[in-house]
């Protein structure tokens, strides 16, 4: 199984930075995982959301093959625990043969974003900041994995 995770902006804290590397480091064991990071989107008033979102949506979707299957994290989509989420990994192994999760900029996505997405996750009815999001995800999908193959990473 090939994942490709997308993310608008740079990752700048060093902290997040420090912990999104280590599970894509321990994700390695698992799975071919490639995270992209691609800069904001310059020359552009900022303050024009809707402007903000179609440009990062049309960066988005030229990033896309035909064949992706891809997930919006977004706080919209479906909520799984962290055993559920590891059975629908399991399940996406099968069927998908490239998954592409998408994080968004800080304003969400576009409305043809959203239309191009085979499904919506979200990782918590909280509210993170999309730097926050990277590192917490990568943590979720390594404990997915370690939870499929029966390792002691997840106590339940």
């Amino acid at each position: 199984m090939m994942i490709r995770i997308l993310s608008l902006g740079k990752t700048k804290a060093g902290f997040v930075a420090d912990g999104l590397e280590e599970y894509l480091r321990r994700l390695k064991h698992y799975a071919k995982v490639t995270w992209e990071e691609f800069d904001d989107i310059k020359k552009i008033d900022r303050t024009n959301q809707e402007l903000v979102k179609q440009r990062e949506g049309e960066l988005i979707l030229s990033q896309l093959k035909p064949g992706d299957h891809l997930i919006l994290l977004d706080e919209g989509g479906n909520t799984y625990s962290s055993t559920e989420f590891a059975k629908w990994i399991q399940k996406k192994q099968v069927s998908s043969t490239n998954m592409v999760f998408c994080i968004g900029g800080s304003f969400g996505f576009s409305n043809e974003v959203y239309d191009r997405a085979n499904e919506k996750l979200s990782l918590s009815s909280m509210t993170f900041n999309h730097q926050m999001i990277r590192m917490i995800f990568a943590e979720q999908l390594y404990r997915g994995f370690t939870i499929l193959r029966g390792e002691p990473y997840h106590h339940s």
